[in-house]
């Protein structure tokens, strides 16, 4: 069975009904054979950028996706915490680099727009 990691503005645009989210990747997303991850990094990102009035988000949309099984809540691990410290440079945002980890130590398909994210040896589905 494959299992996906979104990107946190992946996870935004789906909780926002986004256009930047294509019809082909939100099929992917609602797949129902497929389990979708939502990190707990993407989650304390989220929580960061609103406590500085950077972003608008009804999280209640996000807890009832978690509550109804829509979405798999990924708990950050000291093992992924390990990983993220061990990755080359390419890319500097530790929310990032934390994403990339835990999807190479789950064996995660890292749903994402971020354009950085190429140099690291991570299966990704781009948007």
């Amino acid at each position: 069975m494959k299992k996906l990691l979104l990107d946190t503005h992946v996870l935004l645009w789906c909780l926002a009904d986004s256009p930047h989210l294509n019809q082909a990747t939100r099929e992917l997303i609602d797949d129902p054979s497929l389990v979708v991850y939502i990190s707990a990094a993407s989650i304390w990102e989220i929580s960061i950028k609103q406590a500085r009035g950077k972003l608008q988000v009804v999280m209640e949309k996000l807890w009832s996706a978690l509550a109804t099984g829509d979405y798999e809540e990924l708990p950050v691990t000291a093992r992924h915490a390990w990983r993220a410290g061990q990755l080359p440079p390419y890319h500097q945002d530790p929310f990032d680099r934390m994403l990339v980890a835990q999807a190479l130590q789950e064996g995660l398909t890292l749903v994402t727009h971020d354009n950085q994210l190429k140099y690291y040896e991570v299966p990704i589905i781009w948007i």
